[in-house]
């Protein structure tokens, strides 16, 4: 499909009211691809202009802008977080954004492209929305930053200009399939169990997955009993209004392969909605939106972490291709224990015996 099919396919789905992902899938190719085609001279509405790296450095400019919208997504998870890009730090492979409302852990390995993206708006009135797009080496999203009312708009561009790259040439290649799990025959469970035991800090988990080499539900299911326990599949509504009834202050993680954005704080509006045959199940909060497709919800866990603080307990909802949609943990500071009232939210949450 030439670039120019593909942007004549891509603004009629768009005028239909589809999103750039879900456009983008309509006709058959990766969004990063979609965005990659409106580079260059074209007269459509969406246009795209190439960015280089560093991105950390891209990424620190972005404080003088004000507050934006930073979005991360799976296939089945959306988190928008607004905020200001601020206390940044890392280096080619790896990045933290550790600011107040943008709270960031960044792993650039997957970064392959970036775009400067300006879309027209449906009301000749309102200015055209700006934002910077950054895709894996398969074209898929792995983070966005969106242009706010209250954003610098001339600052936000002024970084944008800064980065482009007019001469680049952006290339995408197919998924790369996932490697399926090992059989659990060939864990040792009893090694995975005592070295869980020992863990003094969550962030030692992935290397403990790693050592084991098991997958992340393959672990639950093996240490299930002790460290993990089901949840039922309605569990994440369950804690999401729980959370906001009781005003108990909550995190909530949402990652892509390249990024994994975090809130942290209270949630207030929780409104499930019907759309399209779709089932989702949002907060709806201003600085903080989270959509989440509840139909796709295919199990939750429950699962414990000892560490030098004690028990820190997640819960964890995937979906039916076993991705990890989100984790949700009680809201806390490293060094001080989990929360009392978290603990107790998730006690009362429903079982997998229980619900559906």
């Amino acid at each position: 499909m030439t670039h120019e099919l593909i942007r004549e396919r891509f603004a009629a789905l768009r005028a239909e009211g589809k999103r750039h992902k879900d456009a983008a899938e309509a006709l058959g190719i990766s969004e990063g691809e979609a965005i990659a085609a409106h580079a260059g001279a074209h007269d459509r509405a969406l246009r795209a202009a190439p960015l280089r790296g560093p991105w950390l450095a891209l990424l620190q400019a972005l404080e003088l802008c004000g507050p934006v919208l930073a979005l991360t997504r799976n296939a089945s998870t959306v988190h928008e977080k607004t905020g200001i890009y601020r206390n940044l730090s890392g280096g080619a492979q790896m990045g933290l954004a550790l600011g107040e409302e943008i709270d960031l852990r960044l792993f650039f390995s997957h970064w392959h492209a970036g775009f400067f993206v300006s879309e027209a708006a449906a009301n000749a009135g309102q200015p055209p929305s700006l934002s910077l797009q950054f895709f894996d080496a398969s074209g898929l999203a792995v983070h966005k930053i969106f242009v706010r009312d209250a954003t610098d708009r001339d600052a936000f561009q002024s970084v944008a200009q800064a980065h482009a790259d007019a001469a680049q040439i952006v290339e995408f290649g197919p998924v790369q399939p996932k490697a399926p799990p090992r059989p659990d025959r060939e864990i040792d469970g009893a090694g995975l169990a005592e070295a869980w035991g020992r863990m003094t800090d969550t962030h030692q988990f992935f290397g403990l997955l790693n050592k084991f080499e098991v997958e992340r539900q393959q672990s639950f299911r093996l240490t299930e009993g002790t460290f993990a326990k089901r949840a039922a599949r309605l569990a994440v509504r369950e804690l999401l209004h729980e959370a906001s009834f009781a005003g108990t202050p909550i995190m909530v993680f949402v990652g892509s392969p390249g990024c994994i954005q975090i809130h942290t704080g209270p949630v207030v509006r929780v409104e499930p909605m019907e759309m399209r045959g779709m089932q989702w199940l949002n907060v709806l909060d201003p600085g903080f939106n989270l959509h989440l497709r509840e139909d796709l919800v295919e199990s939750v866990w429950i699962v414990e972490k000892p560490t030098s603080d004690g028990v820190v307990t997640s819960v964890e909802a995937f979906d039916r291709e076993g991705g990890l949609m989100a984790m949700f943990f009680g809201a806390r500071k490293p060094g001080v224990p989990e929360r009392d009232d978290w603990r107790e939210l998730v006690r009362k949450l429903p079982s997998a015996e229980v619900g559906a």
